[in-house]
């Protein structure tokens, strides 16, 4: 049985979705494999990324925050463990209060 030439269009424009797809979500979900090979391991790690997505998003919106999502989501991943305020993260007094923090760690080597 032979396929008729639009049903190899349909298919390929489906296949060329897919292909679109999965570059947004290595552009924007910082999805860069699949820790997972089943497909609920595959779908998991989708939603998660959508949802931290989404959130980010949502914090930009409240904090009507200048910078793009990409560039939130690397402040808020080196900043991960810092207690600041959001809202300080993104401003010039916040990186003060940053840059001044004392850490409670203790130092290995004194001089």
């Amino acid at each position: 049985m032979a396929l008729s030439p639009v049903i190899i269009a349909r298919i390929y424009k489906m296949r060329w979705q897919i292909e679109l797809f999965f570059k947004w979500i290595k552009q924007h979900l910082r999805i860069k494999a699949f820790y997972g090979t089943s497909e609920n391991a595959v779908k998991t790690q989708i939603w998660i990324a959508v949802c931290v997505y989404v959130l980010v998003a949502i914090i930009k919106k409240e904090l009507e925050l200048e910078p793009t999502l990409h560039r939130i989501l690397q402040v808020l991943s080196v900043s991960l463990f810092e207690q600041l305020p959001l809202n300080e993260l993104f401003t010039v007094e916040g990186h003060r209060n940053q840059a001044n923090y004392t850490h409670n760690q203790l130092t290995f080597w004194e001089f």
